[in-house]
C-alpha cells in the first residue's frame, strides 16, 4: 500500500510534534505558518478553511473529536458511483496512522475535504 503526499507529511509533523517540544508549541499556535516553514512551500488549504492543531498528548485525559454532522435531507441519493461502490464492496483498507506509529491515544487530525480521491 502506498501513501499519499498528505499522508507522508502528517506523519512527518506528527513525528515532530513528538520530538521537539518547541515544534508542537509553534504547531498549535501557528500551525500554516509552522508547516509551510517545515515543508519550505505554501500549504493549500482550501478558500475559507482553517487548519486546527490541538495538543492531545496528554495521556491523562481522553480526546473526542465531534466531525461536521452530515446532511439529513431525505432527497438524496447516491451516485452511480456510490451504489457502485456499495454493491461491490470496498476494494482497500488502510489503517492510519501506520501501526508503527501509534501512541496510547493517537491524535485525531482531521484535514477539510478537499479534492476526490483517486480511483484505483
Amino acid at each position: 500500500m502506498e501513501f499519499t503526499e498528505e499522508q507522508k507529511l502528517f506523519t512527518e509533523i506528527v513525528q515532530k510534534a513528538w520530538e521537539d517540544a518547541d515544534f508542537k508549541r509553534e504547531l498549535v499556535v501557528n500551525p500554516v505558518a509552522t508547516i509551510e516553514k517545515l515543508i519550505g512551500k505554501k500549504l493549500n488549504l482550501p478558500e475559507g478553511k482553517t487548519l486546527v492543531v490541538r495538543d492531545q498528548t496528554d495521556e491523562s485525559a481522553i480526546y473526542i473529536n465531534i466531525p461536521v454532522a452530515a446532511s439529513h435531507s431525505t432527497d438524496k441519493q447516491l451516485s452511480e458511483e456510490q451504489l457502485e461502490a456499495v454493491a461491490g464492496g470496498l476494494q482497500t483498507i488502510a489503517i492510519w496512522p501506520p501501526i508503527s506509529v501509534v501512541p496510547k491515544w493517537p491524535p485525531i487530525i482531521c484535514f477539510p475535504p478537499g479534492p476526490e480521491p483517486e480511483k484505483f
